[in-house]
């Protein structure tokens, strides 16, 4: 491929993906990258997609949603966890949630420091249900909060997409306290 069309299809892809592109010029936009990907690639481009992963709540955000509006996304999504209790009748089998079952005066602050990265960070942890000491007794996340950072993880990453042809769409970190648990 040659670089002007290296320069042609960024430039269009940058056009599509900003936020303050209208409807009509973004449509516009999409179908000359489409023309200009067919043409160098030989292949439709609708093919680069079947290689993506798309996470199940990636639709709610929408495709040019900016990382802001997806933490605020995440944050609705851990408040409806947190308070979300599954009702049961005694002896049905009830579905766990770390988060549900984690101590209510832990706070999960969800921000962006930048446009392509989720930080979210776990503070006000007791003592006992989130730190042990290891063998060499270090002082290690317990198996709950890593649990718990894990559900967390799952439902940013249900906002994210991943592919053969594109990278994620941001990365996220998952901190408690000073102790990152996941990146």
């Amino acid at each position: 491929m040659g670089s002007d069309h290296f320069v042609r299809i960024t430039r269009l892809r940058a056009l599509i993906d900003h936020e303050n592109t209208g409807p009509g010029e973004r449509a516009t936009a999409q179908r000359m990258l489409d023309r200009l990907l067919r043409k160098t690639m030989g292949r439709n481009p609708s093919q680069a997609a079947a290689d993506r992963v798309y996470g199940s709540r990636h639709h709610r955000a929408g495709r040019h949603a900016t990382t802001a509006s997806i933490v605020e996304s995440v944050r609705d999504d851990i408040a409806f966890a947190r308070s979300f209790a599954p009702a049961g009748a005694p002896g049905e089998v009830s579905a766990h949630s770390p988060l549900a079952a984690a101590p209510p005066e832990l706070i999960v602050a969800v921000t962006t420091p930048f446009a392509d990265q989720i930080v979210v960070t776990i503070t006000d942890i007791p003592p006992d249900w989130g730190w042990e000491p290891d063998e060499f007794d270090r002082i290690v996340a317990t198996e709950v909060l890593r649990g718990l950072a894990d559900e967390l993880a799952d439902i940013i990453d249900a906002y994210n997409h991943d592919g053969t042809d594109v990278g994620p769409r941001f990365f996220r970190t998952i901190r408690a306290q000073e102790t990152t648990l996941i990146r």
